[in-house]
């Protein structure tokens, strides 16, 4: 489980993006970009990660952030039946990019399982997806964020969570 209060929680910058997802709080954003609160503690102080249009990213450009290794050895992770990642998301906007979700195996084949566009509303939403159990590989999860057109537009994650399957 990862709320962010700390740090990344083993959640790593993916090297081959534009751009990198942001630890914040609401209290440091500018009035417009992002959540109101995180959706842990449900406070301005509350962290979350986040990314945002800018003039420094163009449409289109991405970040990324995987997940630690879950390892198919386990014996519970290797039919993976009912294992899952829930997560709270943010995305609002009238340019809002894209948030799509990958599982990504150790050799580097991605399986999307969930891709969002456009404005969601401005609101944190939960969302769950069942974890595929294809292969003996190990395997991540990979949030990747895609820039929109507008400066004010973002998107932001929290509270990310991995059944006890895996």
């Amino acid at each position: 489980h990862c709320n962010f209060e700390f740090d990344l929680c083993g959640w790593k910058q993916d090297e081959n993006d534009d751009f990198d997802w942001h630890l914040r709080t609401s209290s440091t954003a500018k009035l417009g970009t992002g959540p109101a609160t995180d959706h842990t503690l449900q406070e301005p102080s509350g962290h979350y990660i986040f990314i945002k249009s800018s003039f420094f990213q163009l449409p289109g450009q991405k970040a990324r952030i995987s997940s630690p290794v879950l390892s198919r050895r386990n014996k519970n992770c290797k039919v993976c039946e009912g294992a899952v990642i829930i997560f709270y998301y943010h995305m609002y906007g009238a340019h809002i990019g894209s948030l799509i979700i990958y599982q990504r195996t150790t050799l580097k084949h991605e399986k999307i399982l969930l891709n969002l566009t456009g404005n969601q509303g401005n609101f944190w939403q939960r969302k769950a997806l069942i974890l595929s159990g294809d292969g003996h590989e190990d395997f991540q999860i990979v949030f990747e964020g895609i820039a929109g057109k507008g400066p004010k537009d973002g998107i932001a994650l929290d509270d990310l969570t991995f059944s006890r399957e895996c």
